[in-house]
């Protein structure tokens, strides 16, 4: 099959096909993809596969090889031809870097946003198994669940808030069960997302300059930063490109303006802390993760700009108290290392627990 990346591929073998090539280097154990593909951006690493031993302990650092990042993956966002030609391409060009060849590649694990049903999982491997030789273990997942293995270095289990231009959670119990709360888009009520917040600051400056709601900061701070006049030239700045990570770009107006008092500003957030936390716990309630009185442990691992703390006003401390409010013993978990990481070790647990069945 001939990909519109392809003479990335052809690249990459012609460079690979010398004795003593960077394949020969990886011989010992190859090398696995981790793929974080978003709504804003798409990353890729390429990672040495780790020894496999029943006491194995990850590498500090983690022995990554290459690194490389592109455009939105999402499918719902750009359709499925651009979604998989950026997928080509990030894989492409993170081997070229690495210096590997596809016959070097062990496992390969992408986690991408809108992969929302097994028809979406099975036409991604389909085209992967295009592009990589047959011994390579594909793995498919949604984009939540590589960031909650970037905060379990590879272990399903817990759950995870991703809290950026869209938000999700997800979640996983010890033997397998997944389920999933939001994640479905700012049009079906993702209200905590970066793009929830901002489309509702925007609507209460249109709201107070209609008089159907009271005077507010938002309206000064995001004229200003927007180079507009008057609130009536939002509505040309908005449906000019009203892309989700575009309008999302105004949370920290949002947060400055609720750090300096502004009774609107602070609502919205407050609205969003509700929400995020109401995602985590619909995850919890399903799953039963805190266990039948409510008092187990489980981790909770925290991702996304939305969550990042600022001066006064922490999005991410304040979902966590209100997460502990009902589960006491939440874990709260802010990764150290990105969910492409995450995706990758997720691939490598898979293979270490393929090859414990074997030996």
């Amino acid at each position: 099959m001939k990909h519109k990346n392809g003479e990335i591929w052809e690249f990459e073998n012609n460079v690979n096909n010398t004795t003593g090539g960077v394949e020969d280097a990886h011989s010992d154990g190859g090398v696995i993809l981790g793929l974080d593909g978003g709504t804003t951006s798409t990353i890729c690493i390429c990672m040495r596969v780790l020894p496999f031993s029943s006491s194995s302990k990850l590498p500090d650092p983690i022995p990554i090889l290459a690194r490389a990042v592109a455009g939105c993956s999402n499918h719902n966002s750009v359709g499925e031809a651009a979604a998989r030609d950026t997928l080509e391409q990030v894989m492409a060009e993170t081997l070229v870097k690495a210096g590997a060849k596809r016959s070097a590649v062990r496992a390969v694990c992408l986690g991408v946003s809108g992969v929302n049903h097994p028809t979406d999982q099975e036409r991604i491997l389909n085209w992967l198994r295009d592009i990589f030789p047959s011994h390579v273990k594909l793995y498919v997942h949604n984009d939540a669940v590589a960031a909650l293995a970037s905060g379990t270095y590879g272990k399903l289990h817990g759950c995870v808030l991703i809290a950026g231009t869209g938000c999700i959670a997800y979640g996983f119990t010890e033997d397998g069960q997944e389920a999933r709360a939001a994640g479905a888009g700012p049009v079906l009520g993702d209200w905590g997302s970066g793009y929830g917040i901002s489309a509702q600051a925007l609507t209460a400056v249109i709201r107070a300059n209609d008089g159907r709601g009271p005077q507010t900061m938002l309206t000064n701070s995001i004229l200003q930063s927007l180079g507009l006049s008057s609130p009536d030239e939002l509505i040309g700045w908005t449906y000019a490109d009203p892309s989700w990570a575009r309008i999302a770009t105004l949370v920290p107006l949002v947060v400055s303006c609720a750090e300096a008092g502004d009774q609107i500003a602070n609502r919205i957030l407050d609205d969003a802390v509700q929400e995020l936390a109401l995602d985590v716990k619909a995850v919890v309630e399903r799953l039963g993760l805190s266990g039948p009185d409510g008092n187990g442990s489980f981790p909770v691992v925290m991702v996304g700009g939305v969550l990042e703390a600022n001066k006064k006003w922490d999005i991410g401390k304040e979902v966590t108290a209100c997460i502990q409010k009902t589960y006491p013993k939440a874990s709260p978990i802010r990764p150290k290392v990105e969910p492409a990481v995450g995706a990758a070790l997720l691939a490598w647990n898979s293979l270490m627990k393929e090859t414990s069945k074997l030996s």
